[in-house]
């Protein structure tokens, strides 16, 4: 059971995530919110700035959690304050496709004071995680 703020804002993340509710997933971001996943560099983000703001978080669900099926395995959530640290991995089943990618890793989510994300970090590892797909 989700009992402080950033364990319910996980808890709304995951539920919006896995029924892909687009509306749902951008409310419960802070209106400044960034969306580093991975963190740093990578295709998904190549000047590792992260995704700021509604439109930006808009545009990563549409291109990256949308198209897809996204599940969440968490193995360890530790909760320090605002920040949750769920340690476990993020599968996405393509869309039209049999492939799925398990993203393995750590995944950090900081809550306003009005209990909405306003970090979301993933620390995992995109060139292994490509590698690695079924």
């Amino acid at each position: 059971m989700a009992e402080t703020p950033v364990e319910r804002a996980f808890a709304r993340h995951v539920t919006a995530v896995e029924s892909k509710d687009r509306e749902a997933f951008l409310a419960n971001f802070s209106d400044d919110a960034i969306i580093e996943d991975p963190v740093g560099p990578s295709p998904l983000d190549p000047s590792g700035r992260g995704h700021r703001g509604r439109a930006a978080i808009g545009a990563f669900w549409d291109a990256m959690i949308g198209p897809g099926s996204v599940r969440f395995v968490i193995e360890r959530a530790y909760v320090c304050g605002a920040e949750i640290a769920n340690v476990g991995a993020v599968h996405n089943r393509l869309a039209g496709s049999d492939r799925e990618i398990a993203a393995h890793g750590v995944f950090v989510y900081r809550v306003d004071g009005e209990g909405r994300i306003a970090s979301l970090k993933a620390y995992w590892d995109y060139d292994k995680t490509m590698r690695d797909a079924d």
